[in-house]
């Protein structure tokens, strides 16, 4: 056995870390035992989350005891006591233990010094948890000890509560969260204040809950009435809504805004760059390709000048502008989102609240007052800092500065009596090329001419993507010297390769402006091989535009929109009604039914652990049923209810199995509840290896190609950097699905394809040829794969396959099926 050990609980691994290198160095030569406690792990971006756990201590404990006689407890604040108060309960050993209230780093110090002497734990502890004297005296501090008594915290209002919440949606708090934990709490008095140290914040101020900066697993305290704080609690718990979609996923990193130097500035002007048939590269974020002139976005409104200084008898005058003109801006963008629907309303609603933002504009006034600036100068001022935070808070929060800005030049433009800018209105189509738009600007794109969007800025979480893939339009994000660009240039914009060519050649653009003729709803091959061309849905709406464009069915019906924003599973009746909306235009024709697919990007506090470490390979999908089967045989009853009484040809089929014997037990479930055809997603590498096993026991399979493709090539689809890995053109990606197909082949079974794979007609061919029976995707996309798969016929398909299956990465593969098919 040895002296005594030590373990340091701190909310920053990053803080501890450092503290530890600090203590060591303090005892060169000896082995003082320290064990780390600290942070809760990392979110998706690789940054450290803040926070502790109490079994993570009691570990750490545990793994002292064998070498220690005992064990000294540091901790930094707040919940990191709690986490080692409740650690005792948890620990395996009995090696004695004492928790100091000794201040972090100082009493790390101090106790590793002594602890290196061979000094019992009760000398440890006193000489840490006295380790202020000598700063105090070295600072002539009043004397320390007996250490005072704390503060007492303010009284709280008559009514008021307090309640500590978990951020558990991906993406954190960002701007559509703000916005509903203002209407949340409903004009009742409510502030959040970050964990362990973050300044209250009020709920009614848009802007400071934009630069609030929770993350996924950080702790926020809720204080205020009652009634707002379950509120608003509640939004929290279940994830704010946004546990399904790329938007709501993990945090991508954004395009930074480097700063302009000589030589980059050299780089990127028109001569250096911008030459005819020279090609810019960014991000993209909505696929398509489209060709068409280069228009760029109206003037921008000019920054206020800063020497107007306004007399003193008139600073309040001036200063009573400010709140009007934020009501009509306000009311302007609200009326916007009632001419809206979907992302784009609840986008535009969270822009009118920024402008709405109380704090804002009593933050502007304030300014005019102590200041003498113009109200104009005043909310410019103000707008500059609140980007500021949020430019420094990175990731998706720097992609709000966009939102920000725009509410900047309408309140100016409001005060000034200037026009705001927007988008060209013109007859014929055109690329909008632009800085960045905000929210209320790409909401426009939908009533004009606009066939492809090109932003300098932004990224891949940005509203202009959000409501870009939302309007079906092309976009390429961070194209750095886009607005360069010179207006009327005829560009090639590629969406999803991220590509801007300036000045194509005829035969491109030719290609690229062509539109394939409306989807008659019969999917073939050139030589009359038939391929069901199906529909991915996510709700009731969904499903109307689908049978609009005439799918033969729906390919992915995604269940969860029922299940999420809940509290609490919906009842069996709930779940009919909901399934009955996006059955009923598909009446008599065929339906495939996921089963809820919870976990990873789309927890529910019914469901799933908030607190799954690596939730994306953890209790998901299928898994979720098998700890939950009641969950399961609820909705397998639901959707057999739902198909019975609107007459559709429902196939059900289960996420994220790797195991026959899962695929058994689900065919085995639906049997149960009626369910006569049962089947199973193909996302893991395991499914594919098995999928000849896998189909001798289900009825069908379907590809789910994003899936696939990550956890094939270890690469977190939403990751920009990992782009080039998240290619179903990966060879091994493809031999996967070629293995599939020929176990489909051979057993005489369907094989779809409902991952973004199915809806690319350059990839069309190949999945065919690999064995793919059909293909669902996008509504907007049947018109282009039927138009493509109308050119080829079934040996031509093979040919392809075998093209792309013989090369080794996926630049050769689509080489190869380019020279294949002529």
């Amino acid at each position: 056995m040895g002296a005594v050990g030590i373990v340091a609980v701190s909310h920053s691994l990053r803080l501890a870390e450092a503290a530890q290198e600090l203590a060591a160095q303090m005892v060169p030569g000896a082995a003082v035992p320290i064990a780390l406690a600290a942070g809760a792990g990392t979110d998706a971006d690789g940054s450290p989350i803040l926070g502790t756990d109490a079994t993570r201590v009691a570990e750490a404990i545990d793994e002292l005891a064998g070498t220690c006689d005992g064990v000294l407890v540091l901790m930094d604040l707040g919940s990191a006591v709690m986490s080692a108060e409740f650690a005792l309960e948890l620990r395996a050993s009995d090696v004695p233990v004492r928790l100091a209230s000794a201040p972090f780093v100082e009493g790390l110090l101090a106790a590793a010094v002594t602890a290196a002497q061979g000094a019992s734990l009760d000398e440890v502890a006193a000489e840490a948890n006295g380790a202020l004297v000598a700063k105090s005296a070295q600072l002539e501090d009043e004397q320390q000890t007996p250490a005072a008594a704390p503060t007492p915290a303010a009284p709280r209002a008559d009514g008021e509560v307090v309640r500590t919440v978990v951020v558990r949606n991906p993406a954190g708090v960002h701007a559509r969260p703000a916005a509903m934990i203002g209407q949340a709490a409903q004009g009742a008095p409510l502030r959040l204040r970050l964990l362990p140290e973050g300044e209250p914040v009020p709920a009614a101020s848009m802007m400071r809950l934009l630069a609030f900066g929770a993350r996924r697993g950080d702790e926020v305290e809720l204080e205020g009435e009652r009634g707002a704080v379950e509120r608003v609690a509640a939004l929290f718990d279940d994830g704010f809504g946004e546990m399904d979609g790329a938007p709501s996923a993990p945090e991508v990193p954004s395009v930074p805004e480097a700063p302009s130097t000589p030589a980059t500035a050299a780089a990127q002007s028109p001569a250096a760059v911008l030459d005819l048939g020279s090609t810019l590269h960014g991000l993209g974020v909505s696929p398509g390709v489209a060709v068409a002139p280069v228009a760029q976005l109206g003037e921008a409104i000019a920054e206020p000048a800063a020497t107007d200084e306004v007399p003193e008898d008139r600073r309040e005058a001036e200063a009573a502008r400010l709140a009007p003109a934020a009501a009509e801006v306000g009311a302007a963008l609200r009326a916007d989102a009632a001419r809206s629907e979907g992302e784009t309303a609840q986008i535009l609603e969270a822009t009118a609240l920024l402008a709405a933002d109380p704090e804002f504009a009593a933050a502007a006034s304030a300014r005019v007052r102590a200041e003498g600036v113009s109200a104009a100068r005043a909310v410019w001022d103000e707008a500059e800092e609140q980007a500021r935070l949020l430019r420094d808070l990175g990731g998706r929060m720097a992609e709000r500065v966009a939102d920000v800005r725009s509410v900047r030049d309408r309140l100016v433009a409001r005060l000034t009596g200037a026009d705001v800018p927007g988008i060209p209105d013109r007859a014929e189509p055109f690329v909008l090329v632009a800085r960045d738009l905000a929210p209320a600007e790409t909401a426009a794109l939908g009533r004009s001419r606009c066939v492809a969007l090109v932003t300098e800025e932004g990224g891949p979480t940005s509203h202009t993507a959000i409501l870009a893939r939302a309007l079906g339009i092309p976009a390429v994000v961070g194209a750095a010297g886009a607005t360069s660009i010179p207006a009327e240039t005829v560009v090639l914009v590629d969406g999803e390769g991220g590509i801007v060519q300036l000045d194509p050649p005829e035969q491109q653009r030719a290609t690229a402006s062509e539109e394939p003729p409306a989807f008659d709803g019969r999917g073939e091959l050139a030589d009359g091989t038939p391929v069901a061309l199906r529909a991915n849905v996510g709700g009731a709406a969904d499903a109307r535009a689908a049978a609009a464009a005439h799918a033969q069915g729906i390919g992915l019906f995604r269940t969860e929109f029922c299940f999420l924003d809940r509290a609490a599973e919906p009842t069996v009746t709930e779940q009919v009604a909901a399934y009955r909306g996006v059955l009923a235009p598909f009446a008599g024709r065929t339906v495939v039914v996921r089963t809820l697919d919870a976990g990873s990007d789309k927890p529910l506090p019914f469901a799933t652990a908030a607190d799954e470490e690596n939730p994306a390979l953890g209790v998901r999908g299928l898994r979720v049923a098998v700890a939950h089967p009641a969950l399961l045989s609820h909705q397998l009853t639901a959707i057999a209810d739902a198909a019975a009484q609107e007459g559709a040809e429902v196939e059900v089929m289960a996420p994220m199995v790797a195991t026959v014997d899962e695929a058994r037990d689900f065919v085995a479930a639906c049997r149960a509840a009626g369910i006569a055809r049962a089947g199973i997603m193909i996302e893991t590498p395991a499914a594919a290896l098995l999928s000849a096993e896998m189909l001798a026991v289900v009825d069908f399979v379907s590809l789910g190609t994003n899936d696939l493709t990550q956890y094939t090539m270890a690469a977190d689809r939403l990751s920009a950097p990992l782009g080039a890995l998240n290619d179903p053109w990966q060879p091994a990606v493809l031999r996967l699905i070629g293995a599939v197909g020929a176990a489909g082949r051979a057993r005489g079974k369907p094989v779809g394809v409902c991952g973004e794979a199915g809806g690319d007609p350059a990839i069309a061919p190949v999945l065919v040829g690999l064995g793919v029976t059909s293909l669902s995707m996008t509504a907007r996309s049947l018109a282009h794969v039927a138009a493509r798969l109308r050119t080829v016929t079934a040996e031509e398909c093979r040919r392809a396959a075998d093209a792309a299956l013989g090369a080794s990465t996926a630049v050769e593969a689509r080489a190869a099926v380019a020279a294949a098919l002529g």
